[in-house]
């Protein structure tokens, strides 16, 4: 079947769609990467909602806009949502809560397709941090291709890495800020003009300050065992008050090495004989090269190397999620997420016509095969 992904990632600097076709034959979901695009967020949704007025009002204008971008890439049997993530409740190191908007029912209106969405919150209720979801994708793709223990890392708002191991269980978890702090930086230099810091520009220019990354680096986020996730309720711009005050380039190229840092320490603890990379952070040359850096002697690859997009991956990450729901196979990773156990996920909204869902797959999947990249019909 075609699926549609959707998603606003924690940067909330785009809407990502991809298209997949996907089936699945025994323990093996093949998946075709068809076309994935990034479309421009709402300006006025930038701001998170404050109360339950724009709460409504933020669930309504945001699955609209989500409806429409999914309209441009009919036709389709299903489409998937993972919305936008306005606020993640960790709290002594337990999920208390997750709340992704964007209402489906919007999508499931202006498309006439069933939607599936809310993915992460039915993994939280069963003890689980409902992040990162990435793991599912990873810890199938990466099955049967690897020997030796391989991770793959996705740098958006926030990092997450998923470690695949021969024989064992996935580990994943956040590993801190992706792009979420640069992002606040340049927002706030630029009077809001700005939400990234494109190319790497303003970083490529300044120098790392080491007072200020012996700092940042003692937050106790970073030795707290796994599984863990954290979000922009953390890192935001308020974090960084109370540092001295330093050019904003020096603050940028800081934050690179921070990122960085975080990212490989992380990878070291786990005996990573390769890194897997995808995300926006990867297009940020100063992170790139600073993490290449700091993996050293570990390779760092990017994804498209071995078949999926780096831009892609989350969007093809939620059309998956929204074929396994569909199909009645469970889509979460507990050894990942901390779950008690494997969960469908997400809820559905039909669309113009009834429910008509296939028989359960009675097998469980433990691979993905990356079909050939194929043109739109």
């Amino acid at each position: 079947m075609r699926v549609i992904g959707l998603i606003s990632g924690t940067s909330m600097d785009g809407i990502d769609v991809a298209v997949a076709d996907l089936s699945v034959s025994g323990d093996v979901v093949e998946l075709v990467p068809v076309q994935h695009a990034e479309h421009p967020f709402p300006k006025d949704l930038l701001e998170k909602p404050r109360d339950a007025a724009e709460v409504c009002a933020f669930d309504t204008s945001l699955g609209q806009a989500f409806g429409e971008v999914a309209a441009g890439y009919l036709p389709a049997d299903l489409i998937c949502s993972l919305g936008q993530t306005v606020h993640h409740e960790v709290q002594d190191g337990d999920c208390l809560g997750t709340l992704q908007l964007g209402q489906p029912a919007w999508i499931a209106e202006r498309t006439g397709l069933p939607v599936v969405a809310d993915l992460r919150v039915r993994d939280v209720a069963a003890g689980g941090h409902g992040a990162p979801l990435a793991s599912t994708l990873d810890a199938l793709w990466l099955a049967g291709m690897v020997d030796t223990p391989a991770i793959a890392l996705n740098i958006g708002g926030i990092a997450n890495i998923t470690v695949v191991r021969p024989g064992a269980a996935p580990i994943a978890y956040d590993t801190g800020p992706g792009n979420a702090l640069m992002d606040a930086v340049v927002e706030v230099i630029s009077g809001g003009r700005r939400r990234q810091d494109t190319d790497g520009e303003f970083a490529g220019r300044g120098s790392v300050r080491e007072d200020m990354l012996k700092k940042l680096l003692r937050d106790p986020y970073y030795a707290k065992p796994w599984p863990k996730s954290t979000g922009k309720e953390h890192f935001n711009a308020e974090y960084l008050q109370g540092f001295p005050t330093v050019p904003a380039e020096d603050v940028l190229r800081t934050l690179a090495e921070l990122t960085a840092r975080t990212i490989a320490d992380a990878c070291r603890a786990h005996d990573a004989a390769v890194v897997v990379g995808s995300g926006g952070g990867m297009r940020n040359p100063v992170l790139v090269e600073a993490l290449t850096r700091a993996l050293d002697p570990i390779p760092l690859q990017i994804s498209d190397a071995l078949g999926l997009p780096r831009d892609g991956k989350e969007a093809y990450l939620a059309a998956l999620l929204g074929f396994l729901t569909w199909h009645g196979i469970p889509g979460n990773t507990p050894s990942a997420t901390g779950a008690s156990g494997p969960r469908l996920l997400g809820s559905i909204t039909p669309g113009n016509g009834p429910l008509r869902m296939p028989e359960p797959h009675g097998t469980a999947v433990t691979k993905l095969k990356m079909g050939e990249p194929k043109c739109a019909d």
